[in-house]
């Protein structure tokens, strides 16, 4: 038997057209090892799209690759993930199915209050695949508490078991605060648990549940992921589990600790870093931190550095200054646990600091409702462009404008 297991695709993730390509072109590639390797089907395990309402283009792709794989003979097993769903609980995936290009997994009745999953039967190999869908906020965790574990445990045969959610025992020490379920959750005796959501590379067995298994996402979905996760699969095969890295594209990283540095200090140590180099094929990943002596965050002209970085032949340059502050500015300390209450604290702080002109004594009030209208989701059937014409017109009626 050897199948792939794969998660956390999340294609259209990245809105710049290069990145978003690169994350496709992985898809693609991790899908062209597959039938390099002859594998007997493929899992995946949730967040295909990286929204319920993909585009056509994304879907178009999306279609001419798995009906290759059809034609090739080799099957899909997928769940929905928490990115997968809209809000009124429609996805793709459903589609998928109906065009015989993937199978949904997530099948089952409730008796009794009771939730029964089905298997459903790999052709070629006999194996038994059944899995649970993944929601926002880990909100499956309320259908977990329902479903009926033994009649999954005393089904004979080889076994997987597909989720999209997050264990705690399979936490790093960095994801401690994530909020997670326990193994004990996830039927028992199965002889491959293939997991996704969470964006680790990991494989784990314990007394009764073995090879519990996180692939890690295909293509990296933000500026950490770029900075530290080889993204890929894993593919099983007879017992032994194989990555496959996907080495989309190379990445060099500017580490600089700007604390009691000038914005110019600051500038001259970046192009210390970058002098002589070549970044063909490479993304550039600018990490500042610390706290300024003098001058403002916006003192660094990064457009002057990108440019200078894409002179040198970068494909991409990001930045990342959440952890770069001044010292013009003082640090803001509040007490309180409600989130409401700390966000008027902080606006509050914040207004007693900068001088806002043109909306003399109505500055709280402003924020609070651009804040609210900012906050405002897409409507299900709604296009970007309309989303976008609505939100400016809303915040235009904020603003008076």
């Amino acid at each position: 038997m050897k199948f792939a297991h794969m998660a956390d695709v999340h294609i259209g993730s990245w809105r710049d057209p290069r990145l978003k390509e690169l994350s496709i072109n992985s898809f693609v590639k991790a899908l062209k090892i597959c039938e390099q390797e002859n594998v007997d089907f493929i899992l995946i395990a949730g967040d295909l799209f990286n929204t319920a309402l993909p585009s056509i283009d994304n879907l178009k792709t999306v279609v001419k690759e798995l009906k290759i794989l059809k034609e090739k003979n080799i099957s899909i097993y997928i769940i929905p993930g928490s990115h997968d769903y809209s809000p009124s609980g429609k996805t793709m995936i459903d589609v998928l199915e109906e065009a015989g290009l993937a199978i949904n997994v997530v099948k089952g009745k409730v008796e009794d209050n009771k939730l029964f999953l089905k298997f459903t039967v790999d052709e070629k190999t006999k194996a038994k695949i059944t899995g649970m869908l993944g929601k926002k906020g880990q909100l499956e965790k309320n259908i977990y508490e329902s479903l009926d574990l033994e009649s999954l445990e005393k089904e004979n045969g080889f076994k997987i078991f597909m989720f999209h959610s997050a264990i705690a025992e399979m936490m790093p020490k960095e994801f401690a605060l994530m909020d997670a379920m326990p193994l004990s959750m996830l039927p028992k005796n199965m002889d491959y648990y293939a997991g996704g959501h969470v964006h680790i590379v990991k494989q784990e067995s314990f007394p009764n549940h073995k090879n519990i298994v996180y692939p890690g996402p295909l293509f990296p979905a933000n500026f950490q992921e770029l900075e530290n996760i080889d993204s890929g699969f894993y593919i099983y095969d007879n017992e032994v589990l194989k990555r496959q890295v996907l080495n989309m594209i190379n990445t060099f990283v500017i580490d600089i600790d700007a604390n009691h540095k000038t914005p110019e200090e600051v500038i001259a140590m970046i192009d210390q870093k970058i002098l002589k180099k070549e970044f063909l094929n490479t993304i550039v990943l600018i990490k500042i931190k610390g706290t300024l002596k003098t001058g403002k965050v916006s003192d660094i002209n990064f457009n002057e550095i990108s440019t200078k970085i894409y002179s040198q032949g970068a494909f991409y340059v990001m930045k990342n200054t959440s952890k770069l502050s001044s010292e013009e500015f003082e640090e803001i300390k509040i007490n309180t646990e409600n989130i409401e209450d700390l966000e008027d604290s902080i606006i509050k702080e914040h207004l007693q600091q900068v001088k806002v002109t043109g909306f003399k004594d109505k500055e709280y009030n402003i924020i609070k409702d651009l804040m609210k209208t900012f906050e405002s989701e897409k409507h299900e059937g709604e296009k970007v462009h309309e989303y976008e014409d609505r939100i400016r017109k809303e915040a235009d009626k904020v603003l008076d404008v």
